[in-house]
This record gives C-alpha cells, structure tokens and sequence, in this order.
C-alpha cells in the first residue's frame, strides 16, 4: 500500500487538489459509466475517473459488435444505451433507413455513436462530474477502508475523498493499490474443480489484440500505413498460408481469412475486425500481454505499442508487399482505416482489448460451475442472491501459443455453451477483511474459467448498475459494501429494469417485470423445463453469434396454473414469509406471481 502526504507532493513540485464525493469510480469503461449513473440515479454525489482521453472502453474503441447471444438477455443500461443507439440513427436517417437495419437494435452502433450516446448519459445526470486524463498514483488506506484516492495528469494531483469506491478499470487497478486480493493467471483444475481449468496453474491471460474499424467504402477510406517499427521480414511467414484451401481472403467472416471482418456490417459500411478465432493466421497474441495487468504506465505503453505494430503491420505487408498473391491482395487494398472514427488517434483504437487481467478474490468467487445447467434444469445454478445476469458462455480465445507467432497455435483456446446465468454479489465485494467501501464490477470476483463468461460489455455494464446502486445504498445507510441488504438492492435493480434472472417473454418495460424478476431469483421459475439434450441449447440463429430467445426461459404468464406447479409455488411462499390466502386458486401463473408480489410489497 502506498500513501503519499500533502507535503511529499509539494515537494515533488506537484500541485494537489481536493474533492470531497459520496462515490469515486475510477474507469470509465462501460461497467464503470453504468456504476456511475446507477449511483447517480440513487441520489449519489459521483466523480467518474478515466485514465485516459476518452470514455467507454471498448465499446468507443472498436468494440461494436457486441458480444451477446440473444436480445432478451439485454436489460437495464445497457439496454437503455442500445435503445439510445437505435433512436440515434432513427432521428439522424429515418426509421426505415438501412442505418437503422443495420445497427441491429442499437447493439452495433458505430465508435463514435456510441461515445456520443454515453457522453450524454452522463451529461444528463447533474450528480456526475467527469475527469479525464487521471491515472490513479496512491490511495489512503484507514480503518480497512479506503480515505482518499489520488490521481495524476502531468504535474497535477487530484485528491478524491470519498464514503464509497468503485473499481471500473479492465485491471483492477484501484482494487490492487487498496491492497484486496487477487489472482493473474489460470487456476489449476483441482483449485475449484473446474473441467475446463488446466491441470496446473500458470501465468497465462488470455490474449489481447486490436478491435479496429475498418471500411470498404471508398468516400470514408484512408490507407493503412505502415506503423513504427515495422519490419517486413517480421510478416513474410505469413506468405505460406497464402493458398487455396487454407486462408482466401484477408479481411472475411468468419474464417480462412486474416482478420474477422464482422458481419452483417456496421451502419454507414463499416466493419469491427477481430481476431479469427482457432485462425491460422491470429491478431491475438498470446504472452505478449504478461506485464500488463500488474505493469505500470510505461510498461503498459511498450505492450500496447508492440500490439498495434504487428497487428497493423500484418495489415499493412498484405495490402502492400509485392510478394503478396494478387489474388489475396488486389481485394484487401480495397480496405482501409475509417476516415471519421478515431481522428484523435490517427484512424486507430486509443484502446487495447484487454480481455483480462487482474481478478478479484471476493466473498464468492465465480467458476465454471456457477454458469452450468442446476441438476435436471433447462436453467441455470440458482443463485437467489443474484444481482445480474448474462447470456454468452465461457469464451476464451487462447492464452499461450505454440511455435511462430505466425503460423504457430494457441492454447488454451475455449467456447464453452451454457445456459443464462445468474452473477450472485458476492462476486463484486471484498472479503471483509481487505476493505469495507469497495467494489469492483469489473476486475470481478472469479477463476480465470468463470471470468471467461463474464467479460463481456453487457454484464460488465449489469455489474456495474448493481456496483452502483450498492454504493450508494452503502452511503446513505452508513454499511459497509458487505452489508447492503441484497433484497433491496435487487428491488431497486428490478425498478431500474435490470435483470437478476433471464426470462425470455417478461422483457423490461412489461407490466410484470419486477414481479416476474422477484419471483424468478427466489427460485420461481426453475424446475419449469427440463434440461436439453445438448447443453447450453440455444433459440434458431439469426446471424453470427445472435440467436432468438433461450429456450425453456419462458414464463409463460398466461399458461393456466396446474397442480404440479402449484405444489413448487406454495411451499416457496411459505419459505419467502408470504401469506398464500387467495393464491391457491389463482387462474394463471401471472395471476399467482402477481398476487404474490402485491403481498410482498
């Protein structure tokens, strides 16, 4: 732990500012923005920190394709950011405009559309005040609760004292230089018994890469230019691959290409380009990224600048070296780096994908099992204090790699099917004993398996609406973040329709949501469907990763209550404290779940 005092930084030559704050959130990543304007909305005093020039993490860095299965699994800010993105391009092209088609229900806003969208959010909520520019240096620790945080931008120091923290950072930064605990690396099987775990632990994170915005369009193209250290001798293994039946194509979907431009596109033809998952040819590189988690910020830079000159570089040798097929080339140079994204930055992300680094060793931490289908259940593990949910699966796009970086293989490469699934609080507070005033939504709780199904923009913003509705409830109560009631926080996250469990047909904005979400997380709704016979079974494919609802998710509110669903119901009512009076003759399942809130409340 590091604690520098007032006269060190005079003596530094730095100059050194106060604010006083019910809530300081250091990350301005989507989970940190959700945390943020959930704490806001609770009635929170919040500054917002961001170590960087731009807010929104990944999701204004590239990330525009979001990871998600199916649109009923989106609920609360993300939900409300989408919808915004959506109306975004209806206000700008019209409803029945190809922009609209393509931004697929907002999920697939264009970088600068969605850092517009975010900057609003915040800008509407009088309660936040937003800092740019501001890399966390030291924080203060007192009575096993964090005092002050401090921030630096050039020879400025910014003091934030404040009741409750949020750490937002991909890395866990706050959480690390608060002295909680935490994990690099993947756990060994026997650690939590995961399947899916290596037998032994290691160092390995999984791999980061660029999420580049690229086009085809001629009016919004500039050419990929060569980036600094590049060396064409690096890229020339690359030619082997250059053959019929094993890579056709540089930019394509979703495979035996070089980079997965994702498809259906963006509005206004733009493309999210990804590492080629199981690719010959990868943008990923694992082992590279090692010294980020725990790195400082040169360390850090050197990563991220050796990142951008090979995943470029490979880029820039395909479009350019004459060694190159024509027929591999001639269709690539009609590719290019956005013109309109990304000025700031030369036409490239600000952001790295660090799709992990630093986690948190909470009051629960979150395995491979935790998302698996409960004994016999379409759903599923139960977890009745759940204050999030999700809808993707432990994915993992490798974490070493075996012989040349080009045209060598990954390891630890996995794409793990599941059920929705519920995230229990635990995983986003400290044990007790580290610290009484943090939480952390995104450096969250788990094994490096179980963090593999919740790294992904829309849960990270879930978690971070519950982190911030737990802050502020921690403030105004005087509790430690350990003690917020979790029967409270999810009623306030149900009437911030955010989802604890996923429902397919009781979407946010029905008349039932917060009936039907109570009742579900208290266990109302498993045991309604058997488990599938393939695991993980999903609704019919959209496109790509989307597909229609989850089936067995449904409540089915007008389905007529039969004898055996009432002999599950009644007993929980008697367990929940409810009087079951008239219930036992109600008509339909909403009727009973209905009835049964109105006694609840």
């Amino acid at each position: 732990m590091r604690i520098l005092t007032f006269s060190l930084l005079l003596a530094a030559g730095l100059q050194a500012a106060d604010l006083q704050t019910d809530v300081c959130i250091y990350g301005a990543t989507p989970g940190g923005i959700a945390a943020a304007l959930a704490a806001a909305k609770s009635g929170s005093e919040v500054v917002l920190v961001e170590p960087t020039a731009r807010i929104g993490g990944l999701v204004t860095s590239g990330l525009s394709h979001t990871d998600f299965h199916s649109l009923e699994s989106l609920t609360g800010t993300f939900l409300d950011f989408s919808q915004r993105v959506k109306a975004h391009y209806v206000k700008t092209y019209g409803a029945d405009s190809d922009q609209v088609k393509a931004s697929f229900e907002g999920t697939f806003g264009e970088p600068k559309v969605n850092l517009l969208v975010l900057e609003e959010m915040l800008r509407e909520q009088p309660k936040i005040t937003v800092h740019h520019n501001r890399i966390l240096s030291t924080v203060d620790i007192e009575d096993n609760a964090i005092k002050t945080a401090s921030f630096t931008t050039g020879e400025e120091v910014l003091n934030i004292h404040a009741k409750a923290f949020i750490d937002g950072s991909y890395e866990g930064d706050l959480m690390a230089n608060a002295g909680v605990k935490y994990h690099v690396g993947r756990e060994g099987k026997e650690q939590y018994g995961e399947s899916l775990a290596p037998e032994k632990g290691d160092s390995e994170l999984q791999a980061y890469n660029f999420r580049f915005c690229a086009t085809d369009s001629p009016l919004n193209r500039v050419p990929i230019t060569a980036p600094k250290g590049y060396k064409r001798e690096d890229f020339l293994p690359v030619l082997d691959f250059l053959v019929p039946g094993k890579i056709d194509r540089v930019f394509g979907y979703p495979s035996r290409c070089i980079v997965k431009a994702q498809t259906p596109a963006l509005p206004n033809n733009k493309y999210d380009i990804n590492d080629v998952s199981r690719g010959l040819v990868r943008l990923s590189m694992p082992g590279y990224n090692l010294g980020w988690p725990e790195g400082d910020a040169e360390t850090r830079q050197e990563i991220y600048e050796e990142h951008l000159r090979y995943n470029v570089g490979l880029l820039y040798f395909l479009i350019n070296d004459e060694a190159v097929p024509e027929r591999i080339q001639q269709p690539a140079r009609e590719w290019g780096w956005c013109k309109d994204e990304f000025t700031e930055t030369n036409h490239l992300p600000p952001q790295l994908y660090v799709r992990e680094a630093r986690r948190m060793i909470g009051q629960h931490v979150y395995v491979q099992q935790d998302s698996e289908h409960a004994p016999g259940d379409a759903r599923a593990r139960l977890f009745t204090d759940a204050i999030a949910m999700g809808d993707y699966g432990n994915n993992c796009h490798g974490t070493s790699h075996e012989g040349p970086l080009i045209g060598g293989k990954h390891g630890g490469e996995l794409y793990n099917p599941v059920p929705p699934y519920q995230i229990p609080y635990g995983s986003l507070v400290p044990q007790a004993r580290h610290c009484r005033n943090l939480l952390v939504p995104v450096a969250v709780s788990s094994s490096h398996i179980g963090f593999c199904a919740l790294r992904l923009e829309p849960i990270w913003m879930s978690l971070g609406q519950a982190a911030g509705h737990a802050a502020a409830m921690a403030v105004k109560d005087g509790l430690p973040v350990q003690e917020v009631p979790v029967a409270d926080l999810q009623a306030r996250l149900h009437q911030d329709q955010s989802a604890t469990i996923y429902v397919a047909d009781v979407l946010p904005g029905h008349a039932l949501f917060e009936a039907v979400q109570w009742w579900g997380t208290a266990g109302g709704l498993h045991g309604l469907h058997p488990m599938p016979a393939k695991p993980g079974q999903r609704g019919k494919n959209l496109h790509g990763q989307y597909f229609e609802a989850n089936p067995g998710h449904a409540a089915d509110l007008d389905k007529a209550m039969d004898d055996e669903t009432r002999s599950r119901w009644l007993p929980l009512l008697k367990k929940l404290g409810i009087p079951a009076e008239g219930l036992s003759k109600a008509a339909t399942r909403g009727d009973f779940i209905r009835d049964a809130f109105a006694k609840k409340i």
